[in-house]
């Protein structure tokens, strides 16, 4: 009797805490596309994530997205060997890059209607245990009940401690590298 009383009420729990959820505004996307592109005279590289989920507050404006490392996938295993080894981004050590932030002009955004909206992001982004300040804009757009976002913006390796040594793989990619962002929010 005991063991079905507290089955009812974890159930009545986990009930509550969905629908508390749904009332706070919060949405939660599994479908993100995290992309970065480095471009130099010796070769272009590029790797695509598909493995990022993220969440916005409608209300507050809150955003986190959470980044998996390891699910970065290039063209050839040589680059994704370089990409996690410990000289580079160390993604056993530091497996996750994390990006807690706020869309500062949340007023500006009518997640109920139709449209595209500019929106500016401040935040706080943590990659191989360094964090930093960063600010970009994107925009998002609301049809039919789905909501995508999409951000391009760009980072410097060395602010997040990822340091070039003499010669390869260091010679092969930029210092800077463009970040593209494609997020899908809701369901038909």
């Amino acid at each position: 009797m005991k063991k079905v009383n507290l089955f009812i009420v974890a159930l009545s729990l986990l009930f509550t805490g969905s629908v508390l959820a749904q009332d706070s505004g919060k949405i939660v996307s599994s479908k993100t596309h995290i992309k970065f592109f480095s471009t130099t005279a010796a070769e272009d590289i590029e790797a695509n994530n598909y493995a990022s989920v993220s969440t916005i507050n409608k209300e507050t404006g809150a955003v986190v997205f959470s980044v998996p490392m390891q699910s970065f996938e290039f063209e050839k295993a040589l680059m994704q060997k370089h990409f996690n080894q410990e000289k580079f981004l160390d993604t056993k050590v530091y497996p996750k890059a994390k990006l807690k932030g706020s869309i500062i002009n949340i007023k500006d955004i009518d997640f109920s209607k139709d449209g595209t909206y500019e929106a500016s992001v401040k935040g706080e982004l943590s990659i191989k245990g360094k964090t930093n300040t960063i600010e970009s804009k994107g925009t998002i757009t609301v049809k039919d009940g789905l909501i995508e976002v999409n951000s391009v913006f760009s980072i410097i390796l060395a602010d997040y401690g990822v340091n070039f040594a003499k010669g390869k793989p260091s010679s092969n990619i930029a210092k800077a590298v463009e970040v593209t962002v494609v997020a899908e929010y809701g369901s038909k």
